[in-house]
């Protein structure tokens, strides 16, 4: 069984975060903006491995948010990509990103544990508990409008998995959302269990984080505010006998000059933004999800222009390791680097940046 990085030592945890995604974390209309072919996430996957990267997150979507480029209109679907990745690689963490309604959960836990198997321990599941109501609507479903709705069947959903994944026995499940005779999930993933991501912002999704997942997902907006939302987590998980870590996502434009990377930024995300899938997906957010604070969103718009709201590493290589050093001081325990173009931008960081986090003792 190889061991599987989210779950060993303490060091800061790097992944990388919606490359089987169209144009990944960055709405903009550059011609060359990521392709998310599954050779470029395969080459990609392979590069992370090769350098020590911990993970890579998917991002689960069924419809784009519209514009000129349809921003995430071609996905990769995740939990078919993370078995393929995990099958071509040998030491990375790869996750599948789950929306609970849209999938099973006898379903799930049977994939779950498939792909773990495939990766010899190195699977990991982030579930969705839902927020975007036109991709409901794709699928011809109903978004609840309260968030104890979504959390309770996310939270018996989840009980189901875990239930499957433990028994020994055929088990009959008669519970408010779901109904099974004589069910019984082997196999089973192969430590019992996989590490559980799920992003949370709402009161609600932060109780049902703290009751289930390894690592909260949030973004970093304010980083003196971050500093008491993460103590307040880990206080909140450890009252019910958990541990949390918390995650975040940023953005990375690394250049030898901060020219020349506050120019990439501007012809990305200024220049060439694709304005109207960025109002669309601000838009989502105000209306039906609490991931972001509403109070600072409207402060944020450019970071979404940028890499969708992530925290921006812009400037030279002594710039974004001290960006993450900023993080890491913060208290969260890692974060996902997206890139404009994830394979070819990527080489530069891992040598430029990698050996200065190495040196600071983070990595």
């Amino acid at each position: 069984m190889t061991t599987n990085p989210m779950l060993s030592g303490d060091r800061f945890r790097l992944g990388t975060f919606s490359s089987n995604c169209s144009s990944g974390m960055t709405p903009t209309k550059i011609a060359e903006r990521w392709d998310n072919s599954w050779d470029n996430n395969l080459t990609l996957a392979k590069m992370l491995d090769e350098a020590g990267i911990d993970f890579m997150l998917p991002i689960a979507r069924w419809i784009g948010y519209g514009g000129e480029t349809d921003f995430h209109g071609n996905v990769l679907e995740t939990m078919t990509w993370a078995a393929g990745l995990l099958a071509a690689t040998k030491n990375i963490a790869v996750f599948a990103t789950i929306h609970t309604v849209a999938n099973h959960p006898a379903v799930v836990a049977k994939q779950i544990a498939t792909i773990d198997q495939i990766g010899h321990g190195r699977a990991g599941l982030n579930i969705v508990a839902g927020w975007n109501k036109p991709e409901y609507e794709a699928l011809g479903l109903t978004l609840p409008d309260d968030h104890e709705t979504r959390y309770a069947y996310a939270q018996e959903w989840f009980d189901l998995v875990r239930k499957l994944w433990a028994s020994k026995e055929h088990f009959d499940w008669n519970g408010k959302y779901f109904k099974a005779k004589q069910i019984k999930g082997d196999p089973a993933p192969t430590r019992g269990s996989v590490p559980i991501i799920n992003a949370a912002g709402s009161p609600q999704g932060r109780n049902f984080a703290t009751d289930n997942a390894d690592f909260l997902f949030t973004p970093a907006i304010d980083l003196s505010r971050s500093v008491g939302e993460i103590a307040d987590l880990k206080a909140q998980a450890k009252a019910k006998g958990r541990k949390i870590d918390v995650l975040t996502f940023s953005h990375v434009i690394c250049r030898p000059s901060r020219d020349e990377a506050e120019a990439f930024l501007h012809h990305t995300a200024v220049a060439n933004t694709d304005t109207a899938a960025v109002d669309n997906l601000v838009n989502l957010q105000f209306a039906h999800a609490q991931s972001f604070p509403h109070d600072l969103l409207a402060q944020i718009k450019h970071l979404f222009a940028m890499g969708h709201g992530g925290f921006p590493l812009v400037g030279t290589p002594d710039d974004v390791a001290e960006g993450i050093l900023k993080l890491h001081a913060t208290g969260f325990a890692g974060t996902t680097l997206s890139f404009v173009d994830y394979v070819k931008e990527f080489p530069y960081f891992r040598d430029n940046v990698l050996p200065k986090l190495q040196e600071a003792g983070i990595r």
